[in-house]
């Protein structure tokens, strides 16, 4: 089994920062791209950042000069710094990897279970 747990969400002011954290645990043999994507009520889930396995990142223009992705493969780790957020930021933040377990050496999407960033005064 294998489960991705986020941690970091919350409410800001506009103009805040918050970091995002997802720590994947369980039984894995690689890990290849991990990424974020977010929710907002009423919408659709849409991609806000990814990386790969090798460094290369991918961001939504919406959050570009503004965010940036990073990840520790030490730790099976995928971070999200969020700077200058503004109200049209909020959302639930969900994690994804694509990861490879060690039981069945099968490659898959998973994704955590989110966590809400609300931006307001």
């Amino acid at each position: 089994q294998v489960q991705l747990v986020e941690s970091g969400g919350g409410l800001v002011q506009p103009g805040g920062s918050l970091r995002l954290s997802c720590a994947a645990s369980g039984s894995i043999f690689s890990i290849n791209a991990m990424g974020w994507y977010r929710q907002a009520p009423g919408k659709q889930r849409e991609l806000v950042a990814t990386i790969t396995g090798g460094g290369n990142t991918n961001y939504a223009d919406s959050v570009k000069g503004r965010f940036t992705i990073s990840r520790d493969n030490a730790k099976n780790t995928v971070y999200l710094q969020m700077n200058s957020l503004k109200p049209e930021d909020t959302a639930v933040y969900y994690c994804n990897a694509v990861i490879q377990t060690r039981a069945t050496m099968i490659t898959r999407s998973y994704w955590g279970q989110g966590t809400q960033v609300t931006v307001s005064s």
